[in-house]
């Protein structure tokens, strides 16, 4: 059974999960997030949304606002998900940047880390010889749950259909015994990736050098457009000049106000 939340208590959360992951609720979300709520304020023992709201917003530590956001929003990815933004990445970044043979890539909406072991089994099987390339993934997200998941990179074989079966045997290692059925990421792939926590919404990211390409995929569907806007415009200022924007399938940027060159649905440049 679910628990009842008014429409204050309903406002109240909506400006904090707004103000402080730029999620943006409307009206008709009310039902809803009572509904996902609900079993974590009997997890709790609380008996009102009012007392969700004091237990979220007085922890020090964040947790319990990190656990309410996976709650409310959807952490589904998968493997090569979306797959020509992996072509393109392929077929023609590589390529462009074979000269310097060095890469920078923000994966800025990881989930638990399907999208940036993508990108890095897609570095390693484009090009002839990865040990001569300098390749390096930034992989972030506000919740530190699905992080801690991805930085593990542990999945069970059910993630991998979309993978083919000789780049998964190069990439994984396959559990036996116990761990039949589980497969955990190579050392040679996990090296590429950094994972670290990073809240869009702020005004500056600790990242010195320009980027290549961000990935920011099925993340800003959650938003609203000035929300998007704002977000945009950063991933701007840290993309190098030809630096390239992937978004989600989803999503567009027709009615956002920004600077890059449209390329393809979902493919945006920075112009020289």
């Amino acid at each position: 059974m679910d628990f009842s939340i008014t429409t204050d208590e309903f406002l109240r959360f909506r400006k904090l999960i707004y103000d402080e992951s730029g999620i943006s609720l409307s009206d008709q979300k009310q039902s809803l997030l009572a509904s996902r709520l609900s079993k974590r304020l009997r997890e709790l023992g609380l008996e009102t949304f009012s007392d969700y709201f004091a237990t979220v917003t007085e922890d020090p530590n964040r947790e319990e606002f990190t656990r309410m956001l996976d709650l409310i929003s959807t952490n589904k990815t998968d493997f090569f998900r979306e797959p020509k933004h992996f072509d393109f990445l392929r077929e023609r970044i590589l390529p462009e940047l074979a000269g310097g043979k060095r890469i920078r890539i923000w994966s800025s909406a990881c989930s638990s880390g399907e999208e940036p072991y993508t990108i890095a089994m897609t570095l390693y099987e484009g090009v002839s010889d990865p040990a001569q390339w300098d390749f390096q993934v930034l992989a972030s997200d506000l919740s530190t749950r699905v992080l801690a998941k991805a930085a593990a990179g542990v999945y069970g074989e059910d993630r991998f259909r979309d993978v083919p079966p000789d780049v998964l045997r190069r990439h994984f290692l396959r559990g036996r015994g116990e761990r039949a059925g589980v497969y955990k990421v190579k050392p040679h792939l996990a090296e590429m990736i950094r994972f670290r926590r990073l809240n869009l919404m702020d005004e500056q990211f600790p990242i010195k050098t320009p980027l290549d390409l961000v990935f920011c995929r099925n993340v800003m569907i959650y938003f609203d457009r000035p929300t998007q806007e704002k977000l945009v415009n950063k991933f701007h200022r840290y993309l190098k000049p030809g630096g390239y924007l992937f978004i989600g399938h989803s999503e567009s940027l027709q009615w956002v106000e920004h600077p890059f060159k449209a390329l393809a649905p979902t493919i945006y440049q920075k112009e020289t």
